[in-house]
C-alpha cells in the first residue's frame, strides 16, 4: 500500500491519521508486514523510482494536520484549498501548486524558533547539505535540469557552491525543514506501526534518477561524460511484454570505480534506508549480475547490450560492513542461471508473482504456487501489473481459464480471493497482497503500467474502505493458513529474509 494511495482530503496520502488508521486495519488484520513504495520525492513523470534524491523524503506526505496540532499551520492555511475534485486520484501538477506554498508557512514558523532536534537532524544527515542546495539551485533555474546549469555550478567549482549557498542561504533552509518535518513524521508514524506489531518493509531502486543530487553531487560514481551527461543508461531488452524494451534512461555506475573504495556511496545508501525501514526490497535485483547498458540517445531500448555488474563481492562487501540484514531481492524480468547463483549465494529470498504463473508471454517460468519454495516471498502482483480483477478481465482467454482451473476460482468468492488465498497456502514464507487486490478493485486502480508516462502512480483508496469487516475476513484467511503472528513482526522477520 503506497502512502500516496492512502485516503486523505488533501490531494494525497500523507504521513498522519490515515496512515495510523491503515496500521491499526493491519493489526486487526493479523498482519505484520507492511510493504510501500520509494518515499522520495517524486520528479518528471511522478514515479517514485525517479527521484531528486535517494535519501529524501516526499514533501507531498508531510501530513498538514499533524502540523497544525504542532502549530506549525492554522487549520485555514491549508483546508479551504483546491485539493483537486477526485478522491480517488492524485493530480500532481495541483499538488506542485498548491502544497509548497502551504510548507512554506510551516517551515518558516519551524525556523522562527527551531528545536534542538532540527540542528541535530541537519549535522547528522550527511545528504542533506548538497540535496538543500541542489533543490534551491533548481528552482532558482526554473526547475531546470542540473546538467543543463552553468559550468561552474554544474561541475560544482568551490567558489560557485560558496556563492550559491550564501545568496539561496533562506532558500536553502526551506528545504532542510522540509526534510525536517518529514522524517520526523515518518519516524513517528513507523513507531506507531512496529508498536502495532507491523514492520516496514521499503523499497530501494537500483538505479537513481540523472537529474537528481545523488548524481550531481557525486558525478564520478556514474558513467557521464567531461559535461556530465551519461555515455549509456539503464533499461531493460525487448520480451514479451514490450517490443522496445524498456528505456528507463537512468545514468549507470561505474562499478569499477565503486569498488576500488568498497562500494562505500552504495554502503551508506542502503545503510540509511536500514535506518527508516525495518526491511529492504531491492529494485532490479538482475542488475547486479548484468545490466542492460542503451546508448545515450536512443529512444528505444533494442540496442542495448548486457555488461558485467559486480557480482557477489558487493553483497559480501554490504554484509561485511552492516552486518546481516533483511533484504528481498527482485529476482524478476529476464534471468540467466547466473543470476540465479547470485540469489542463492546472497541467501536473500527472491519474489514470485502469482500472474506470472498463467501469463503465455512468460512461458516456462516457475511462478505457480506448488513450485514456490520456502525461501521466498509471495506475490498476486506488484506496482507493475494489473490488479488481480483487471487482470481476469483482459488477460487471454487461455491464460484466464489456465488460471480458473489452476485455482478453482470462481466469481462467487471473488476471483481476487481466489488468487491471494494461493499465495496465503503457498509454502512462501511472506506472502504480500496489493491493497487494491484486497478491496477487489479493477484495473482503474492499477498503479503503473511500465514505459509509459502520463498517467500512473495516481490511484487512491476512498475513506473507509479498509473497514472492521474487511479486518476480520483478513485475520480468518491469516489463521487458516498459519500465518498470524506469534510475536510482533519487529522481533520476528520471517526466515525468508537474512
Amino acid at each position: 500500500m503506497p502512502i500516496s494511495s492512502l485516503p486523505s482530503p488533501y490531494g494525497i496520502g500523507s504521513l498522519g491519521a490515515s496512515a495510523r488508521a491503515f496500521a491499526d486495519f493491519l493489526a486487526a488484520g493479523g498482519q505484520t508486514y507492511w510493504q510501500i513504495l520509494p518515499i522520495c520525492p517524486t520528479s518528471y513523470g511522478d514515479s517514485p523510482y525517479q527521484s531528486f534524491s535517494s535519501y529524501a523524503g516526499n514533501p507531498y506526505f508531510i501530513d498538514l494536520d499533524d502540523l497544525a496540532a504542532e502549530g506549525l499551520l492554522e487549520r485555514e492555511e491549508y483546508e479551504g484549498l483546491n485539493w483537486g475534485d477526485n478522491p480517488q486520484s492524485v493530480d500532481y501538477g495541483l499538488m506542485y501548486e498548491t502544497r509548497y506554498p502551504v510548507l512554506r508557512r510551516a517551515a518558516a514558523r519551524l525556523l522562527a524558533d527551531p528545536p534542538a532536534e532540527y540542528g541535530a537532524f541537519c549535522r547528522d544527515s550527511a545528504w542533506l547539505d548538497d540535496y538543500a542546495l541542489f533543490m534551491a539551485l533548481k528552482d532558482r533555474q526554473a526547475g531546470a535540469a542540473w546538467f543543463t546549469w552553468q559550468p561552474d555550478i554544474r561541475l560544482r567549482r568551490p567558489k560557485a557552491l560558496a556563492a550559491a549557498r550564501r545568496e539561496l542561504a533562506g532558500q536553502i533552509d526551506f528545504w532542510k525543514a522540509v526534510q525536517f518535518l518529514f522524517f520526523r513524521q515518518w519516524r513517528t508514524l513507523k513507531a506507531y506501526a512496529n508498536n502495532q506489531g507491523v514492520s516496514i518493509i521499503g523499497d530501494l531502486p537500483i538505479y537513481v534518477s540523472g537529474d537528481s543530487a545523488d548524481v550531481w553531487a557525486n558525478p564520478d560514481q556514474f558513467q557521464l561524460d567531461k559535461e556530465g551527461l551519461p555515455t549509456e543508461v539503464a533499461g531493460c531488452p525487448p520480451d514479451g511484454f514490450s517490443a522496445d524494451g524498456q528505456l528507463w534512461g537512468n545514468p549507470l555506475f561505474r562499478w569499477d570505480r565503486m569498488k576500488q573504495d568498497g562500494y562505500r556511496w552504495w554502503i551508506d545508501r542502503i545503510a540509511f534506508q536500514f535506518t527508516i525501514y525495518d526491511m529492504l526490497r531491492i529494485d532490479h535485483f538482475r542488475g547486479f549480475d548484468a545490466y542492460y547498458a542503451i546508448p545515450y540517445g536512443d529512444d528505444t531500448a533494442r540496442n542495448g547490450r548486457w555488461r558485467p555488474g559486480p557480482g557477489l563481492e558487493f553483497f559480501q562487501a554490504v554484509e561485511a560492513a552492516l552486518g546481516p540484514r533483511d533484504i528481498i531481492a527482485e529476482d524478476l524480468g529476464f534471468l540467466t542461471d547466473s543470476v540465479r547463483q547470485l540469489l542463492q549465494d546472497t541467501g536473500y529470498p527472491g519474489m514470485k508473482v502469482l500472474e506470472f504463473a498463467f501469463d503465455s508471454r512468460d512461458a516456462g517460468s516457475d511462478y505457480l504456487p506448488h513450485r514456490y519454495p520456502p525461501h521466498c516471498v509471495a506475490y498476486t502482483g506488484t506496482h507493475d501489473n494489473d490488479t488481480i480483477q483487471g487482470w481476469m478481465a483482459s488477460a487471454p482467454k487461455k491464460d484466464v481459464s489456465f488460471a480458473k482451473a489452476y485455482l478453482r476460482l470462481n466469481s462467487r468468492e471473488g476471483y481476487h480471493w481466489g488468487m491471494m488465498r494461493a499465495a496465503w497456502a503457498s509454502p512462501a514464507d511472506l506472502a504480500v497482497m496489493q491493497a487494491q487486490d484486497l478491496l477487489g478493485l479493477g484495473s482503474q486502480a492499477r498503479m503503473n503500467i511500465p514505459s509509459t508516462l502520463g498517467d500512473n502512480w495516481k490511484w487512491r483508496a476512498l475513506p473507509g474502505v479498509f473497514t472492521p469487516e474487511l479486518a476480520r475476513r483478513l485475520r480468518r484467511e491469516a489463521r487458516v493458513y498459519q500465518r498470524l503472528p506469534k510475536k510482533p513482526a519487529r522481533q520476528t522477520a520471517p526466515k525468508a529474509a537474512n
